[in-house]
């Protein structure tokens, strides 16, 4: 794809993409969640408002009711007593204060008897008030006025009784209210809480799930199983970031390609001169275009060391190219022992030159996994080996199997490896500072290819530093299923996970 193109494509996605910003979603998701909050206050203070106004009113009603009901038995007395003194002292003054008094209770009881609901003494004591009026206009027969009052009093008593019974059921009546409000409270409290989780939820997941797809092509990135290519659904910016990522990815895979015909073509044009190269030392050191002196013999030698040197060089590149582009899996069952056996025995000339023991298990271990990448695995440890262990030193391997996964070590006598180097052991292309024993330089690609043919088989390889050897190296593989043909990097690792 070309620039010019990929920009157009660029434009045009970014044209397409959702016009929400994570910023409004962000405030948007917080305004949501608050509504109901704010609700609730709302509502809760208009009901403790209501409720603490409705309280006040009939606290004071219930006080001015229970007042004017004892008010009224005083007076009933009162009234009384004063007829009674104009009965003896016949006092005009007195019977003034008598109709002062009759009118104030007949005030005071209209007034109360809006607030009572039904009283049965009501028409007893109205009729009383009249004749205590008419007396008031005309004041003859007393005693017949003084008569009423001994019923009066006892009904004006029975009015106070039904006033304070009509005030605790007001007070009642208010305490049931007050816990309506309290449970309805409570209950709109749970509503509340309910909303604004779910208002969390939603928007979190509206935030996170794009967060977990640009994750998600990431990691693919990095495994080059790039199967994600959708639309990121969600604010603009990730949106936008999933077509840089996009973007990225195409780049990322042109240079791989060029990177991967670059080495193809590169260890293609060097293997050719390269034969011609050791063909020729070899002519040269057998002496077919004439006897050579000890100086000469000394320099030919160099030209084939180095050429095998740089040949061992190609050839690794080349297999790393390999892993790197192969990620499938052909799962067979094999005996690792034998296996183990068969790379010693590749490698017997130069263990023998090093005059290295070898304790190497006899009991088969079959297991289930990929045999060429576990061949590579071994074979380059076995390698390592050769080209650091001690001369006349000691090469263990040790296999073993637990219910899930395959252990294999190899270690060795020699130099144990520093602990900055055992940090990047596994990186491509490093070399440490241990001394190589052969006469090859290494290219730093053998542990690199172990390592990722391992993962790729869902296992790991591993330093161990607590061995009891010098230098000890640890397999595991997991055991995959017989018949896989095509598992890519991406599902084994997922798997291991």
């Amino acid at each position: 794809m070309s620039n010019t193109s990929r920009a157009q494509s660029t434009r045009k996605t970014n044209s397409n993409a959702p016009s929400r910003s994570l910023l409004r979603l962000v405030l948007l998701g917080f305004l949501v969640a608050i509504l109901p909050i704010l609700v609730l206050i709302y509502r809760a203070g208009h009901d403790i408002s209501m409720l603490s106004s409705h309280g006040e009113m009939t606290a004071r009603q219930s006080v001015n009711d229970t007042r004017r009901a004892r008010t009224l038995v005083n007076m009933g007395y009162e009234i009384e007593r004063i007829i009674r003194q104009y009965a003896v002292v016949q006092n005009t003054s007195l019977l003034q204060t008598y109709r002062d008094r009759v009118v104030q209770f007949n005030s005071i009881y209209t007034e109360q008897m809006k607030h009572i609901h039904t009283f049965d003494h009501q028409e007893d004591i109205e009729n009383a008030i009249r004749q205590m009026q008419d007396f008031a206009q005309t004041p003859t027969n007393v005693q017949s006025v003084l008569s009423l009052f001994p019923a009066i009093n006892n009904q004006l008593y029975e009015l106070e009784i039904l006033t304070n019974t009509q005030v605790d059921t007001h007070l009642q009546n208010m305490r049931l209210r007050a816990q309506m409000t309290y449970s309805a409270l409570w209950i709109l409290l749970a509503i509340t809480l309910s909303l604004t989780l779910a208002a969390i939820i939603f928007f979190t997941w509206r935030i996170t799930r794009p967060i977990q797809q640009l994750e998600s092509r990431i990691l693919s990135l990095g495994t080059n199983r790039r199967t994600d290519r959708g639309e990121i659904k969600g604010p603009a910016e990730f949106s936008h970031l999933g077509h840089r990522l996009d973007w990225l990815g195409d780049r990322l895979d042109e240079l791989e390609a060029q990177k991967r015909q670059f080495l193809r073509h590169m260890s293609h044009e060097l293997k050719t001169p390269l034969a011609a190269i050791r063909e020729g030392a070899g002519l040269l050191e057998e002496g077919i275009v004439g006897e050579l002196t000890e100086r000469q013999r000394e320099i030919i030698i160099l030209i084939d060391n180095s050429s095998a040197e740089l040949q061992i060089m190609i050839e690794q590149l080349l297999d790393y190219n390999r892993v790197q582009q192969n990620q499938m899996l052909t799962i067979t069952r094999f005996d690792v022992v034998t296996l183990v056996h068969e790379i010693i025995n590749k490698h017997r000339l130069a263990l023998e030159g090093k005059r290295q023991k070898l304790e190497v298990p006899r009991r088969p271990v079959y297991w289930q996994a990929d045999r060429i990448r576990t061949t590579r695995v071994i074979d380059n440890l076995i390698s390592n080996v050769v080209a650091y262990g001690d001369d006349q030193g000691i090469l263990w391997v040790r296999v073993w199997t637990d219910e899930h996964s395959l252990h294999l070590e190899v270690a060795n006598s020699g130099e144990p490896i520093a602990k900055e180097d055992g940090e990047h052991l596994f990186e491509p292309f490093y070399q440490g500072n241990s001394t190589r024993k052969g006469p090859l330089k290494g290219s730093g690609i053998g542990l690199s290819v172990a390592a990722e043919c391992a993962q790729i088989q869902g296992g790991t390889l591993e330093l161990v530093e607590e061995a009891e050897e010098d230098v000890c190296f640890r397999l595991t593989l997991p055991k995959a299923e017989l018949g896989e043909q095509a598992t890519s990097q991406g599902n084994l690792e997922e798997k291991a996970g």
